[in-house]
C-alpha cells in the first residue's frame, strides 16, 4: 500500500461514544533507544541503535502483553533514565531510525516506511536542528547522511515496508 501527497491516507481509530478510541495507542520516542556515542559514528547498520535492549523491554514484552519497564535514555543527563512502565495499549508506535534490521523487523506487525530522499531529508534535519539551537551539519553530513545510505544499502528498509508514506 502506498499513500503519497496526492493521494493522502487518512487512518481513522474507531470507537463508539465515550470508548476512547485514541486511549489504546501508545507512542514510544526513539531517541529513548540511541547510545549517545555510538549514534554520533559511522556504521554500516545504524550501531547506535539499541535495538536489542528495545526488542527485550519493549516490543518482545509488548507483543506477549506482559507488563515490562523500559529505561529511556536521558539525554541531559547523558545516561540511562529512571525505569518507567511500558504503556498500556492495543497499538503502539515506534518512530526509529534503523528499525527495519534483522534483529527486530520480525517484531513489528505493521511497517511504516516514511519516503523522503535523503538530500530533503537531511535539509530538513538540519532546519529542525538548527530552530532547536543545535549546529550538526557536520554530523548530517559526515555520519548520518552516509549511515542511512549504507543501511539503506545494506537492509533494504523501504522494501520491508507494508505503507510507504510520500512525504515529498
Amino acid at each position: 500500500m502506498r499513500a503519497s501527497r496526492r493521494s493522502r491516507a487518512l487512518v481513522e481509530l474507531g470507537a463508539g461514544a465515550g470508548a476512547g478510541a485514541g486511549a489504546g495507542v501508545a507512542r514510544m520516542r526513539g531517541d529513548d533507544f540511541l547510545d549517545p556515542v555510538r549514534s554520533h559514528l559511522r556504521s554500516s547498520d545504524w550501531d547506535g541503535v539499541e535495538r536489542g535492549r528495545l526488542a527485550d523491554e519493549v516490543l518482545r514484552p509488548f507483543r506477549e502483553g506482559r507488563r515490562s519497564e523500559f529505561r529511556p535514555f536521558d539525554w541531559s543527563a547523558r545516561r540511562l533514565g529512571e525505569p518507567r512502565p511500558l504503556p498500556s495499549a492495543e497499538v503502539l508506535v515506534v518512530d526509529l531510525i534503523g528499525l527495519f534490521h534483522p534483529e527486530t523487523v520480525d517484531l513489528l506487525d505493521l511497517r511504516v516506511w516514511v519516503d523522503l530522499d535523503l538530500e530533503t531529508a537531511a535539509r530538513r534535519g538540519k532546519a529542525r536542528d538548527e530552530a532547536l539551537g543545535r549546529r550538526h551539519d557536520r554530523l548530517w553530513d559526515e555520519v548520518w547522511v552516509p549511515n542511512e545510505r549504507d543501511f539503506a544499502r545494506r537492509f533494504g528498509p523501504r522494501d520491508q515496508a507494508h505503507l510507504i508514506v510520500d512525504t515529498r
